[in-house]
């Protein structure tokens, strides 16, 4: 997945989600190899080892074991938490 790609798949989902919070994006989950490749050039922010990676608001995890992906709050469960307002790109 390149940066482009995944600015579609985090406004496209945010479009579906309507009114519903638990369908906003909620965690990217980044493939260790896509991370090294492409996605460290994305806009990040860290404040604190608690709140990690974050694009546009939304937690970033890396992980060789990982298909990278964006999953909905209510996918990521606590896994994404605490959440934040979505960002807008750039």
């Amino acid at each position: 997945m390149t940066p482009d790609e995944l600015t579609t798949a985090i406004d496209a989902m945010a479009a579906a989600a309507g009114g519903d919070a638990n369908l906003l994006p909620g965690l990217i989950e980044a493939n260790s190899t896509d991370w090294c490749e492409t996605l460290y050039q994305i806009e990040r922010t860290a404040k604190t080892l608690d709140e990690g990676i974050r694009h546009r608001g939304v937690k970033v995890v890396v992980s060789s074991l990982f298909e990278t992906k964006v999953l909905t709050r209510a996918e990521a469960g606590d896994r994404g938490a605490p959440y934040r307002s979505l960002l807008p790109k750039g």
